[in-house]
């Protein structure tokens, strides 16, 4: 890729366009690539201005040994975030903004991490802390890693100015990340109220943050609401709406449980009605399509959709509103 654009700069040259964009989730151990080019190839048409690779810290178990002693054995892992970054970068010619998170890393080993993305010429990074370990009731950090996400950022924050984790090294280049965090209209899970929450939005902001991208939701007022609050709170920088179409009927369960979101009435209605998976899928494909065609008008910076591995509902969304 000749010249690699931070999303600010995208949103900066679009002259108030609405642009496009999707996350993707990287095989699991084991797998190869070939479901992410299937996922990304109907949706280049659409000219996304980037393309996110999550990463998930690796599940583990403790299993008692017939000695007595416990072994931690990895049960769940997605290898390869930022060889898939450089992949999908280098194949498709399009931005990526892989996720850097805290759990499961040491500072030092985030901080490799960062510097094989910069020598990769990738400009653009998500911070977040991650979600807690299956078997655990709350987060915990590795020994020498990051407890909250607003640390991490600053830890970039310093990269770009060229302060490494070793204090004697002499002549550094600094990087060029353009850093995004998650943004919760709903507010996140374990915030007391949105207030807290947006106070530490506001931090990270502070710290060096250059964009936000919500959590999804399905109802645009609660985007709009959030938005408000962002700049009431002094915060200008972009937020970028956060979409997920519903594609099952499990997913009107799923959903709100596992992202602590609500599910507009009129939605809840309109899938109980539906006998099976393809008539949920038609309903959450309109559904999300009227969001975008709202948020289109209402020219938000960028509309990001958060594929989960299936493109197809995506693809038709886009066709209508871009």
């Amino acid at each position: 890729m000749r010249n690699p654009l931070k999303v600010t700069e995208h949103i900066e040259a679009s002259d108030g366009k609405t642009l496009f964009s999707f996350e993707l989730l990287p095989p699991l151990k084991g797998q190869n690539i070939e479901n992410i080019h299937n996922t990304i190839g109907p949706l280049m048409e659409f000219d996304p201005a980037f393309v996110n690779v999550t990463y998930h810290q690796e599940e583990f178990a403790y299993k008692t040994l017939p000695n007595g002693l416990i072994e931690k054995k990895t049960i769940r892992k997605r290898p390869g975030t930022v060889g898939i970054a450089a992949a999908i970068m280098y194949r498709y010619g399009v931005n990526v903004v892989p996720h850097i998170i805290c759990g499961g890393f040491t500072r030092e080993e985030t901080e490799n991490a960062l510097i094989d993305l910069h020598f990769l010429g990738i400009k653009n990074l998500l911070v977040v802390r991650g979600d807690p370990q299956p078997s655990m009731k709350y987060f915990q950090p590795e020994p020498g890693g990051h407890a909250h996400s607003l640390d991490l950022v600053k830890q970039i924050a310093n990269l770009n100015n060229g302060i490494y984790l070793e204090e004697d090294l002499l002549n550094t280049t600094p990087t060029d990340f353009c850093v995004g965090v998650a943004g919760y209209p709903e507010k996140h899970i374990e915030a007391p109220n949105m207030e807290s929450d947006l106070h530490f939005l506001k931090k990270k902001i502070e710290a060096g943050a250059d964009f936000i991208v919500t959590q999804m939701f399905f109802d645009n007022a609660r985007y709009f609401r959030f938005l408000d609050r962002v700049r009431n709170a002094g915060i200008n920088v972009p937020v970028i709406p956060g979409i997920k179409p519903i594609s099952t009927i499990a997913q009107m369960t799923t959903l709100p449980q596992t992202f602590n979101i609500d599910l507009p009435e009129p939605l809840v209605k309109e899938l109980l009605k539906c006998s099976d998976n393809k008539q949920a899928r038609e309903v959450g494909t309109a559904w999300a399509t009227e969001q975008c065609r709202e948020l289109v008008a209402a020219k938000v910076p960028v509309i990001h959709f958060y594929t989960m591995g299936r493109a197809d509902n995506i693809a038709i969304i886009a066709k209508t509103v871009f």
